[in-house]
């Protein structure tokens, strides 16, 4: 039996795509820059981090204009969410002992 430790998700090892998944976990879908925001990182710090877990299928990323704008926003995926519950399940038994 694998020891709870070896079966945390690799793609929140970092605590960016941690802090990414927990925003999302608590809305709907947030902008790229109130992302930004609410992590208090740069634009290619983001990017890169929403990439990884996009290509993991855990995040949706949805692009349109807004006027002549550009819009990005992101969501949470159905597997993204499952994903993250287990991991936060998995961190909570590591704590307890």
């Amino acid at each position: 039996m694998k020891h709870l430790i070896h079966t945390l998700n690799k793609a929140f090892d970092h605590r960016v795509r941690l802090g990414v998944m927990a925003v999302l976990m608590a809305n709907e879908s947030v902008s790229f820059n109130d992302l930004k925001e609410a992590l208090d990182l740069t634009d290619g710090n983001l990017a890169s981090h929403v990439a990884a877990l996009e290509k993991a299928e855990y995040v949706l990323v949805s692009k349109q204009f807004v006027g002549k704008k550009p819009n990005t926003t992101y969501t949470a995926t159905a597997a993204g969410k499952v994903a993250f519950q287990q991991h936060l399940a998995t961190l909570e038994k590591l704590l307890r002992g």
